[in-house]
């Protein structure tokens, strides 16, 4: 018995394998980080992120919208997984908080301001009133569940008598505090005067705690 013809493949280009598409959008969105910190979020031309990252402008709308969907995409990227990290560690039972503070804060050290992710923030500080849809998806995907966490291990903290009293649950941005300070103070002082932020952390953890010494 004859077997029938096969039918022609279509011609065309093959589609692209799931990695070599990821790829692609990891190379867009490095571009950007690089444009964003370069130019800042403003003046960065999203020509320049496609030349950047080796494809056509067109290409990179099959990805991103727009600047701010690059942004949004960043964040979730690089500030979401650590701050889910960061809650496995706030959420750990029998550790003080002593430890769990230090560990957190020098993991935003390390993470946040050792590395790119610091531009994030830096962006929104020096641009962020300008583009208040930037500041909303942030607050909402960073700041609000980032103060949460804090004042779920405050709250803990002062039922365990482990702080002097609740001020720190009821404020979490005095948690945060020291943090953004970092920030800032890199931003604008970093060049001239380095900011010892592993001891700025230990003062801060002892004031939380109450411990060091008391003045003479």
């Amino acid at each position: 018995m004859k077997r029938p013809a096969s039918k022609p493949r279509p011609r065309g280009r093959p589609p692209r394998a799931p990695e070599q598409s990821e790829a692609r959008r990891r190379a867009i969105l490095d571009a950007a980080l690089v444009e964003f910190a370069a130019h800042g979020f403003a003046a960065a031309r999203l020509d320049d992120v496609a030349r950047r990252a080796g494809i056509a402008k067109g290409t990179l709308y099959l990805y991103f919208a727009d600047k701010e969907a690059l942004f949004e995409a960043l964040v979730q990227g690089a500030i979401r997984p650590l701050l889910d990290n960061l809650q496995k560690v706030a959420d750990l039972p029998d550790v003080p908080t002593r430890q769990v503070l230090k560990l957190l804060f020098a993991t935003f050290a390390r993470e946040v301001l050792g590395s790119d992710r610091k531009l994030l923030l830096r962006l929104l500080i020096t641009e962020g009133a300008r583009f208040p849809r930037l500041v909303t998806f942030y607050h909402a995907e960073i700041v609000a569940p980032g103060l949460a966490l804090m004042h779920k291990l405050m709250t803990r903290a002062a039922a365990r008598g482990e702080i002097a009293n609740d001020a720190p649950a009821r404020f979490p941005q005095l948690v945060m505090a020291p943090l953004l300070l970092a920030v800032v103070w890199d931003m604008l002082f970093g060049r001239i005067a380095a900011l010892d932020v592993e001891g700025l952390i230990d003062a801060h953890v002892g004031l939380l705690v109450g411990e060091g010494r008391a003045a003479p």
